[in-house]
């Protein structure tokens, strides 16, 4: 996703995938297309000094933890994670994206896709011109 909640690269992977796996997966797709990107924003499962050094040497980024907050109990909006909820959160309100229906990945991948250029071109049929 980028900062405004537009996906920039889908990915799926098995569940038996690791989030930090998956994360080098997805950056080794998106890196060629995405000169401009510096910086990443991520939850406390990427946290690791040998994953941040990976991700420096490897793709030339700045990663970012957002932690949560040593005393917080229950949900807390936490800065730049809000982003990426939020975001499932509309693709949610698919109903193929309701829950996982399709069988291959390409397929979820897919409707990913669609959802977003659904809520982009709703977006653009409403904004003033």
């Amino acid at each position: 996703m980028d900062t405004d909640g537009r996906v920039l690269q889908v990915v799926v992977t098995p569940a038996n995938l690791s989030d930090r796996d998956g994360a080098e997966c997805v950056l080794s797709y998106v890196r060629p297309d995405l000169p401009r990107l510096t910086k990443i924003w991520a939850d406390q499962s990427y946290d690791g000094a040998d994953f941040l050094a990976f991700i420096q040497a490897e793709f030339d980024l700045t990663l970012e933890i957002v932690p949560r907050q040593p005393d917080q109990e229950g949900f807390v909006v936490l800065p730049r994670r809000w982003v990426v909820e939020r975001s499932f959160a509309w693709g949610g309100r698919n109903r193929r994206l309701s829950k996982d229906y399709e069988y291959h990945p390409e397929c979820s991948e897919t409707m990913l896709y669609l959802a977003s250029i659904h809520l982009l071109t709703k977006r653009l049929a409403l904004s003033p011109v």
